[in-house]
């Protein structure tokens, strides 16, 4: 037994140091860093070194969560929340192509999402996207089928506008849905609410027509600048 125990511990051993050898892929990498250079100096100032997900000594940068894929490690979450950042979120995020969970929430991010969202390769694996309070303008793209793995999108207190495209209807596992607090206009299309994983559909203090309806029960996500650290 003895002799059994001592076997399993020394594969659990090797495992581990075989996990800390891993490189983290070099697109990555140079994402991170192109981000680290763009934000302010809060996020500056806790992402410590040149690998994200850690190197040596040095801990995953945090609001960074990676994973390993063979025998590389790659970047699957990223949380940068309520951290005061000023203007466009660096493009460099959309080359991050194993991200599953992406939050930049309540911070004072502009643009659109049209830049978030790109024909083609970008996002494949995302299923979490928050950007919910901040000052993001425009109209909910037709490019957001594109995501096809998401399940929750929370717009929530933006500035965004126009009709709702019925492109969402196509997001095959889209569950969680909140526009409330923008300025969006016209009808809800009728796909949402036949939507068969749709639990919640939440459009308060919007401008859409009479008739729309929200769905399912709503909890508000209220951060502090502090969260992040």
């Amino acid at each position: 037994m003895a002799s059994s125990s001592t076997s399993v511990a020394s594969i659990a051993f090797f495992l581990l140091l075989g996990l800390g050898h891993c490189k983290t892929v070099k697109r990555d990498v140079k994402a991170l860093n192109e981000i680290k250079a763009s934000l302010g100096w809060r996020v500056v100032y806790a992402w410590v070194g040149d690998d994200p997900c850690g190197d040596g000594d040095l801990p995953p940068w945090s609001g960074v969560t990676c994973s390993q894929q063979g025998d590389y490690r790659v970047v699957t979450e990223l949380e940068v929340y309520a951290v005061s950042i000023v203007g466009p979120f660096p493009i460099a995020v959309t080359n991050l192509l194993d991200l599953t969970k992406l939050d930049v929430s309540n911070n004072h991010l502009t643009g659109t999402l049209s830049k978030f969202i790109r024909n083609g390769d970008g996002f494949p694996s995302l299923r979490n996207l928050y950007l919910n309070n901040n000052q993001l303008s425009g109209t909910l793209p037709d490019q957001i089928s594109n995501l096809t793995n998401l399940e929750i999108l929370y717009l929530s207190y933006n500035k965004m506008s126009g009709q709702l495209t019925p492109k969402l209807v196509e997001i095959p596992r889209l569950t969680y849905l909140y526009l409330d607090h923008n300025a969006f206009t016209g009808r809800i299309p009728d796909g949402l609410y036949k939507h068969p994983f749709l639990k919640e559909l939440y459009i308060e203090s919007n401008q859409f027509k009479p008739g729309a309806k929200q769905k399912g029960t709503h909890k508000t996500l209220e951060l502090t600048d502090t969260e992040f650290f």
